[in-house]
């Protein structure tokens, strides 16, 4: 299949892929912390790093009728989260 190339992140604080550890964003990519998953707590960012995104999809979200992906972690495949195309 290849190299994976993986993108390194600087910074105080990083967010990192709970299964390999794999770094996908920084704190200073934060956006907004004023969402709510299906599971708790989410955060909106500006940028990621490392990840795989999946196919456009229509998902009825609180807000209302979205197209979104999800996004993977390039090295392990976890879903991570997911994010607006439209």
């Amino acid at each position: 299949m290849g190299l994976l190339f993986v993108q390194s992140l600087r910074g105080p604080k990083v967010f990192k892929c709970k299964h390999c550890k794999v770094v996908s964003a920084s704190s200073d990519a934060i956006v907004s912390k004023d969402f709510r998953g299906r599971h708790g707590r989410a955060y909106l960012f500006d940028s990621v790093v490392n990840v795989s995104f999946g196919p456009n999809e229509d998902r009825h979200l609180m807000t209302g009728w979205h197209t979104v992906n999800d996004i993977y972690c390039i090295c392990c495949q976890q879903l991570l989260g997911w994010r607006y195309v439209s």
